[in-house]
């Protein structure tokens, strides 16, 4: 498929993908619970509350606890999904995380919303960047960063149906639908959203929306851009990245986080080993976010539709 040929089915914030998906969860396996940090609201976790109050726990603004109290109910064959902003999802409780859940491999989900720049006037108190880093390094620890509405809503079921500790990363505002409502998802394995020759792009969440219009105005340029939507950060389809890159020649890689620790040092991981190849880096360059509007901020910190496509002319120079 072609860039331009990609059909945008509407526009919805992913965190109600999360939102439906948790509901959906629950109707499909009774040991689904679901625990709050006060943001029921803002997590979109209503629903789920509302059909099955006696498995909704809202902690308050205890994030610690929750995450410790997800961790006991496995042993009970629970399945917790622990709900918070992204930023308190994982820099204010990673000791618990640690020592609780990644260590001893509970089946906890964690559930971060708001992450990234779009998270927006809430401001860089809020905006965490570090956080994919932060976990992906943890032992037996999962890290998912659907693209859409309907990938988050995916994402979430196919979460709650796995086995071990997993990071589910989702963000704020609304952006467009692309994929399909009944596409399958699979843990692990890559989306590839446009085949080309020249460039391949490989981007995860919001930023996958970018590539895409990336590649479609690159196509007016006779510029063929390969996108794949890399939803899984860890484990990484490092089959996909080497097939893919192994016909274009070189990548560039685009995220909402920082350089430091996101999707593309994985792939440069990868990439190293295996095949080393010309990269550049669409992300934020080591540096705290600040309030403003998510448009405005994305352009700021140069994580927009025209910083992927000056990195893929700059890579594509770059090629032997």
């Amino acid at each position: 498929m072609k860039a331009s040929e990609i059909e945008v089915l509407g526009k919805k914030d992913t965190r109600s993908g999360f939102g439906e998906g948790l509901l959906e969860a629950g109707k499909r396996n009774k040991d689904v619970v679901a625990l709050c940090a006060d943001l029921t609201g803002s997590l979109k976790m209503n629903a789920f509350e509302n059909e099955f109050s006696e498995r909704f726990f809202q902690v308050g603004i205890a994030e610690a606890n929750m995450i410790s109290m997800a961790a006991g109910m496995t042993v009970g064959g629970k399945i917790p999904f622990t709900g918070t902003f992204a930023n308190f999802s994982t820099s204010r409780v990673y000791d618990q995380i640690r020592q609780s859940v990644a260590y001893s491999k509970k089946n906890v989900k964690i559930a971060a919303s708001h992450a990234g720049l779009t998270l927006g006037e809430d401001g860089a108190t809020h905006q965490v960047l570090e956080d994919i880093g932060m976990m992906k390094m943890l032992p037996n620890m999962t890290v998912i960063v659907p693209c859409d509405f309907n990938q988050t809503k995916q994402a979430t079921i196919a979460v709650a149906e796995h086995e071990g500790p997993v990071y589910l990363r989702f963000g704020r505002p609304s952006v467009p639908i692309f994929v399909k409502e009944n596409a399958e998802f699979t843990i692990g394995k890559a989306d590839l959203i446009t085949e080309g020759t020249d460039v391949t792009i490989i981007a995860c969440g919001h930023l996958v929306w970018k590539a895409i219009e990336a590649a479609q105005e690159l196509e007016k340029e006779g510029i063929s851009a390969e996108v794949i939507n890399m939803h899984t950060i860890k484990p990484l389809d490092e089959a996909a990245v080497l097939s893919s890159v192994g016909k274009t020649g070189c990548v560039v890689t685009a995220e909402e986080h920082m350089y430091n620790g996101g999707l593309g040092e994985s792939i440069a991981r990868v990439l190293v080993k295996s095949n080393p190849s010309p990269q550049e880096f669409v992300a934020v360059n080591d540096s705290f976010g600040e309030s403003g509007k998510p448009d405005e901020l994305m352009a700021k910190y140069h994580i927009d539709t025209v910083d992927v496509i000056e990195a893929v002319k700059k890579v594509i120079k770059r090629k032997k």
